[in-house]
């Protein structure tokens, strides 16, 4: 049994279950609230591993019982009381089909800052709506070991419970700058900014030279990279692919261009 108080729930009306409920069901409740919905076991240990501070846990009356679950409980602070909820209840709060037991409240992370990478390889996300296919990209981002991402205005929300769930963690890994004005940060940019579209301005990323600092743009799932940023690249890369195929989802797109520069950036260290 867990060291910390657990503050029994049975009423769906109570005030602290209703903000799970709006944080896991509604875009405006994570939009306008400043928190993001951490769900599952996995996102809500990665979290305590970030050091993010938690605003609330709510746990199901089987969460309870669980031995993974209990250890991460373990990790709280002292003082703090986790909301324990029947089944039932618990999967009214949860945005998923089969909850894992575990939720919790944050505050968005916000730099509250201008990006400022102007020497760091960086993600530039244009208008990619999905959440998954998001998520997906800040994972593979911060496997490659990028710091930054800077979302465009047409994005998806990164602190989405849909999101987040794609990220795997990536999130607490990465500085992310939403609503971002691409063409105002990157006047300050250093490095190459590269576009990753097809077309006749285009070459096989395998021909590029991407041993320096590159901001990398990736477009939206049908519409690609927007005129204005195209026109901003430096150079316009592509992914070779057998005749016939009609493109790749952006997530794996953003896989290959991303590792093959951190494979070109391997093999140029010594030794």
């Amino acid at each position: 049994m867990t060291r910390l108080a657990l503050t029994h729930i049975t009423s769906r009306d109570n005030p602290r279950l209703k903000l799970f409920a709006s944080l896991g069901s509604t875009p405006r409740g994570y939009r306008s609230g400043g928190q993001a919905l951490l769900d599952g076991p996995h996102l809500f240990g990665c979290a305590l591993d970030a050091g993010i501070e938690l605003l609330d846990v709510c746990v199901s009356a089987s969460g309870c019982e669980n031995p993974e679950i209990l250890a991460l409980l373990e990790r709280l602070p002292d003082g703090f009381s986790p909301a324990c909820v029947p089944d039932p209840l618990f999967a009214r709060l949860s945005p998923v089909d089969a909850p894992a037991g575990i939720l919790a409240r944050m505050a968005v992370l916000l730099s509250g800052e201008k990006p400022s990478a102007e020497r760091e390889t960086l993600i530039v996300l244009d208008s990619i709506q999905d959440p998954g296919n998001l998520g997906s990209i800040l994972r593979t981002a911060a496997a490659a070991g990028i710091a930054f991402a800077w979302l465009t205005v047409g994005c998806a929300r990164a602190w989405s419970p849909k999101a987040l769930r794609a990220g795997m963690g990536a999130h607490f890994r990465l500085r992310i700058d939403e609503q971002v004005d691409v063409l105002e940060g990157l006047s300050a940019y250093r490095g190459k900014v590269v576009a990753a579209a097809a077309g006749e301005k285009s070459r096989m990323v395998f021909d590029a030279n991407l041993g320096g600092s590159v901001a990398w743009i990736f477009g939206a799932e049908g519409q690609g990279v927007s005129d204005a940023l195209l026109e901003r690249a430096d150079e316009i890369l592509s992914v070779p692919m057998r005749e016939g195929i009609e493109s790749l989802n952006v997530g794996a797109a953003a896989a290959v261009c991303l590792f093959e520069q951190m494979r070109q950036r391997r093999w140029r260290e010594p030794g």
